[in-house]
This record gives C-alpha cells, structure tokens and sequence, in this order.
C-alpha cells in the first residue's frame, strides 16, 4: 500500500478547472434568472434591456385606452397597471399589451419590442425635457414656421387666418410626452409634419373646411412622444402629414432599376 498522496493543484490548473465547470453548466432559468448578468461577448436580447420611464408610461397609457374602450375591466386594469410600474425589462412590459390591438392594428407591446433600443430613434428619451421654445403663431394674411431644432411646448397654439402654417416636429425636442396643439385654420391652411414611429391622435373639427391625416406613421417607437392634434377649421384645413428626414431617406438602400 503507498503512502503517496495526490499533490494539491496549482493555483493555475485550479483555475482553469472552474472556469471548464462555469462553462459546462447549464443555462440558469426561471424567476431569478434575468438578474444573472450575460457573459462578456454575448449579445443582450432586446427584450433582456432595461426598460425606461417613457416606456412604462407608454403601456400605461395605452391600458387605460383599453379600459375606456371596454377591453379591460378595472380589475385587470388595476392589475397590469401594478405590474407596468414594477417592470424593468422589456420582457416585463410587453405581455401586459400582447393582447391589446395599438395603431396598425398591432399589438402594442410587440410594436416596442420590434422597434427596440439602440435603432435610429432610441434617443427620444433624450429629446423630451425642457423649457418650450414658443407656444404660439399666428399668421394673419401671411405665414408662420416652426422647423430644425426647437422644442415643442405642453400646448402649442396655431393660427391661420387667411394665410398658412408650416410645423415641423422631425427635428423637435418635446416638453412633455404627450403635447397638445390647437389649429385654428379660418380660410387658411396649417401642415404638420412628424417622424414615423410617433403617435398622432386628431381630434379636430371642420366646417368646410378638414383635419387631414396622410401617411402611416408605422409601430410606434419605445419612448416616442404623443402628439394631439385638435381645433378648428372652417373654409380651411389642417394636414398632418408623416414624414421622414431627407437625410433618412437617402441612408436607405435604393433598389437597383432592371432594364
């Protein structure tokens, strides 16, 4: 019988053997598994990401739209709206709208997580904040403007008596979230432009004259503003129009022309 013993691995090969078991160890799942952090290298799911004030407010917004169309009784309102404020994933937010319709006619929570941060409009948390730059214009038998970069106030008054309005929203910053304009359109007209991907509700009157809306603005963008557009326009209109950047269009890929 020998009386040898194994000798202690060195610190190094020790190392190497938990890093080997870390490796083969299956993937952790269930209730604790979003707080394990992903190894360095791996990619992070868009639904893994964290979800931001805007977006919980975005799924609130949209469960008491479906309350006040029936979908929703208050107790299963009561109960998502608890669970959209203790949400802080993706993954958390979007099964509180899967079964809601949103504008499109798709669900709301899989319009957010299709979008998803980090594409060309996840900096809207960014431009909603501050001080408005103006909250009026008028033109009287003349014209007004509103474009590049400004900032579009809470309530933001537009009128056109015998002349015409342009407002621009594609390069705005936003006070709030949700924004409020008022059109009064008398024999003259008023145009607003916004990007895709941001929520437009029209509630304005015409008598001889319209509220116009033209161009899908596409599934809604996680932390995009609401715009509410509201008035009147009597022997005159009021177009809202969707829009993207010059510099949008031509990043995109044109398709080659066959002969």
């Amino acid at each position: 019988m020998s009386d040898e013993r194994p000798q202690k691995p060195l610190p190094e090969e020790q190392l190497s053997r938990e890093t080997t078991s870390l490796e083969k160890a299956p993937p952790v799942s269930g209730p604790g598994a979003s707080a394990v952090p992903a190894l360095p290298g791996q990619p992070v799911a868009a639904p893994a990401l964290r979800a931001s004030d805007a977006d919980r407010e975005r799924v609130v917004e949209r469960l008491r739209d479906a309350v006040a169309e029936g979908r929703l009784d208050m107790e299963e309102f009561q109960e998502r709206l608890e669970a959209a404020y203790a949400s802080r994933t993706y993954a958390e937010l979007e099964p509180l709208t899967r079964d809601l319709p949103a504008v499109g006619g798709a669900p709301a929570g899989a319009a957010a997580v299709a979008a998803g941060p980090g594409q060309e409009q996840a900096a809207w948390p960014e431009r909603i904040g501050g001080a408005g730059t103006s909250s009026t214009a008028v033109a009287v038998m003349s014209g007004f403007q509103r474009k590049g970069q400004w900032t579009v106030p809470a309530r933001f008054n537009a009128v056109a008596f015998w002349g015409g309005g342009d407002l621009d929203l594609r390069e705005a910053s936003f006070s709030q979230r949700e924004v409020v304009i008022t059109c009064i359109a008398v024999m003259g007209g008023i145009q607003i432009t916004v990007p895709p991907g941001v929520e437009v509700d029209v509630r304005g009157i015409g008598v001889m004259g319209a509220f116009d809306q033209r161009g899908n603005p596409g599934p809604l963008q996680p932390g995009a503003p609401r715009v509410v557009v509201t008035g009147f326009a009597m022997w005159g209109g009021v177009e809202i129009r969707v829009k993207p950047l010059k510099s949008d269009r031509e990043n995109k890929p044109r398709r080659r022309k066959e002969l």
